[in-house]
């Protein structure tokens, strides 16, 4: 695989860091909300909270505005229907995109608070009454079940696709565009899974560094198991090479495509594509040589610790793992030591692609105030694209979380890679049946779990084809009927 440099600085990296998703129970994206500021000020009243930014902070990222619209909102309160809050309660910090909105607009969120699991319900239950909710979290459940509920409509009428300011997205908008109508404003992209490392490990042990690796264009699926090999045959009886829930779903989407996806605004299944079927290969190599930890051995539980101790070489998880204070790392790797690289992918990939996180919104049905919405959705791309809020947000990495400049540096890249090359898999947002059929999480033995445990996908492809091509054309028909309406 050639080597690839990132060509646009900061769009990608702050997709958390300026407060656009939170984390929350079951949060099947592993978001979380990484503000980039401190406060002056904070007072609270009902369901609205008002927080003000340092001077100096509103200085630095001021240079974003000038990349914003003119507009006038007839209202500047937009409604957020969600299980967590933009807005910061006092002592926290504000998000860089809210700041904007506040500023350039005199926008305003008002929250309506609702819970993980009851989030749908009554997400319909306001929609149907006509509330006036007027936008909700994108997830991997969204889309495009809520499209056939009748939960969104298309954001297309409410911004410019052509424009600079979504050009640095546009790949990520086609992943939710439905016969020709967009379904999400994403606003930002992010790797969903990096690959954790233990430098001292590395070092012990004589390996070369992964993002050396990388950079020379050597990081792949060849020079990842060879390493885990030699760590693990050095000590069979104490190392356990590969740890993390969600190794699978990174190194399948590795491959360069997703079970079920979005292609030139069509739903489309991969069950028979070489390149899933050679991800799923490479995912049994890795267990039939014994490189990926046992967690039968215990309790079916990660064993992140293992990475500190030198006892596991990678950890594949999201990099949120290591957004707060390092005495919170479950790894317990010292923040000098700490490694972080891409997931790898096959050593003649065309491109790095990414399993990756679409950051953004769904615009619900009978919105009262889209444009607000277009609106809040754009204050977090032009901050995104601005030198002073990616130099805010490095402060926080630098003093909050205590990451070496080369882990800031190299998050950046990793985020901008899934940005140009994102894999995105519809499954989880088509009906519980797909869902359980290819992302089940109780089973890994199914789906694209199944290969990191010891299934053939010659097995798992002739169980599931036949089954899935019935119930995605069901899912489509329904899609069509509903945007008729």
């Amino acid at each position: 695989m050639k080597k690839f440099k990132r060509t646009v600085a900061g769009i990608s990296a702050l997709t958390f860091a300026l407060g656009l998703t939170a984390c929350g129970g079951g949060n099947s994206t592993g978001g979380n909300d990484t503000t980039a500021a401190s406060t002056t000020a904070a007072t609270t009243t009902g369901e609205t909270t008002t927080v003000t930014m340092a001077d100096e902070d509103k200085e630095t990222i001021s240079g974003a505005a000038a990349l914003l619209r003119d507009e006038t909102l007839e209202s500047k309160t937009i409604k957020f229907l969600s299980h967590w809050d933009i807005n910061p309660v006092e002592g926290e910090s504000l998000p860089v995109q809210l700041s904007m909105f506040q500023e350039k607009y005199g926008g305003k969120i008002e929250w309506i608070p609702t819970t993980w699991e009851t989030r749908y319900s009554d997400l319909s239950t306001h929609v149907l009454g006509g509330t006036g909710v007027d936008f909700f979290p994108r997830d991997e459940e969204c889309l495009p079940k809520g499209v056939i509920n009748g939960m969104f409509q298309p954001v297309d009428d409410y911004i410019d696709l052509s424009s600079e300011l979504w050009s640095d997205v546009a790949v990520a908008m086609d992943k939710y565009n439905f016969n020709g109508k967009h379904y999400a404003f994403v606003t930002g992209v992010s790797a969903n899974n990096v690959v954790l490392y233990n430098k001292q490990t590395i070092e012990e042990y004589g390996f070369d560094d992964p993002w050396e690796l990388y950079e020379a264009g050597e990081w792949n699926w060849d020079t990842f198991s060879d390493m885990l090999q030699t760590f693990v045959e050095a000590d069979p009886d104490k190392n356990c090479g590969l740890d993390g829930w969600w190794s699978e779903l990174a190194l399948y989407r590795s491959g360069g495509e997703a079970f079920i996806e979005a292609k030139d605004g069509e739903i489309v299944v991969n069950m028979q594509s070489a390149k899933i079927e050679k991800a799923m290969n490479n995912m049994l190599d890795l267990y039939n040589k014994g490189l990926v930890m046992d967690k039968s051995l215990y309790d079916w539980a990660e064993q992140p610790q293992f990475m500190a101790e030198g006892r596991e070489l990678f950890f594949i998880v999201g990099s949120w793992h290591i957004m707060n204070p390092p005495e919170s790392w479950s790894t317990k790797i010292p923040p000098e030591n700490l490694g972080i690289a891409p997931v790898p992918n096959a050593a003649d990939a065309e491109h790095p692609w990414q399993d990756a996180v679409l950051d953004g919104f769904c615009l619900t049905r009978g919105a009262q105030n889209p444009l607000g919405v277009a609106l809040y959705a754009e204050c977090g791309l032009a901050a995104a694209l601005d030198d002073g809020a990616k130099e805010v947000y490095d402060k926080q990495c630098r003093e909050d979380y205590q990451w070496p400049e080369d882990v800031i540096a190299h998050r950046y890249e990793i985020n901008d890679l899934a940005r140009q090359y994102p894999v995105v898999d519809l499954a989880g947002g088509m009906s519980s049946d797909i869902e359980s059929l290819t992302t089940s999480n109780a089973n890994k033995s199914v789906g694209l779990n199944a290969a990191l445990h010891g299934v053939e996908w010659a097995t798992t492809r002739e169980e599931l084809s036949g089954a899935l091509d019935v119930l995605v054309q069901e899912v489509v028909d329904q899609l069509a009927a509903a945007q008729s309406e």
